[in-house]
């Protein structure tokens, strides 16, 4: 398929109660309408990589929206309050995310098919989320609940990715394997032996003054091969549960 040429914008997203928030948005040209993906970013914010990954799966044939976690104060007021979020499955970053759901879901161009891809905090975000009423979720390197088992109850098809040298997450691919067989949800999850954390971004992890220490001494990089195969991997699933 010929990827499609992608028009990138900065929008506002209404909130329900009120005022609205940021979010980066990726419309693909041609006849619509399209499915759509709530991609939610990782731990620094939505950078370059980020951006990327957006255009990425916007020239696949999807309406891509990706808000602003980080929009409301300082980026280390609103990152404690966002990982507090996460760990305990609410708070104002769900509300965000599901504003974003509605967004595009409102849309006249969207076929009202909607899935959620994350990635690092954003997959564990992605992962809390498979039971709140998406089409299909792609959780890349996130952190699933103590009790898995009673998060996926009602969960969309799942596709995930880890990486065999993640420190952060061992053994985390085969246990949401094993959970999802028991669960009875059509999933696919792959973990890369020689990949570690953050393996599917297109550049280095993190701020550029901190790159070097993310890649020598936390062992975040890039792996491109394994970054294709789960690129590949996503769309097919996507593709299937989402079309």
């Amino acid at each position: 398929m010929t990827p499609h040429i992608v028009r990138l914008s900065t929008v506002e997203i209404p909130l329900a109660a009120g005022g609205s928030i940021p979010g980066l948005f990726a419309l693909p040209e041609g006849e619509g309408p399209f499915p759509a993906l709530v991609m939610v970013h990782e731990v620094f914010g939505i950078d370059e990589s980020m951006t990327s990954q957006v255009m990425r799966m916007a020239s696949a044939g999807y309406l891509v929206l990706m808000p602003d976690l980080y929009s409301r104060g300082g980026m280390r007021q609103c990152l404690k309050a966002t990982f507090r979020a996460l760990v305990d499955g609410t708070g104002q970053a769900y509300l965000d995310v599901e504003a974003a759901r509605e967004f595009l879901r409102a849309r006249s161009d969207c076929t009202g098919k909607v899935g959620v891809v994350g990635f690092c905090m954003g997959g564990g975000f992605a992962l809390q989320l498979v039971s709140r009423g998406y089409d299909a979720a792609a959780v890349n390197y996130g952190q699933a609940a103590k009790d898995l088992d009673a998060q996926l109850v009602g969960a969309c098809p799942i596709v995930a990715s880890f990486g065999g040298k993640d420190l952060s997450l061992r053994g985390a691919g085969p246990k949401l394997e094993a959970a999802l067989e028991r669960a009875g949800i059509p999933h696919d999850v792959k973990v890369y032996p020689d990949a570690s954390h953050a393996f599917m971004n297109p550049t280095q992890a993190g701020p550029k003054a901190l790159r070097p220490f993310m890649n020598t001494v936390v062992g975040f990089k890039p792996r491109p091969e394994d970054a294709a195969d789960a690129w590949q991997r996503i769309e097919t699933f996507f593709a299937e549960h989402l079309s």
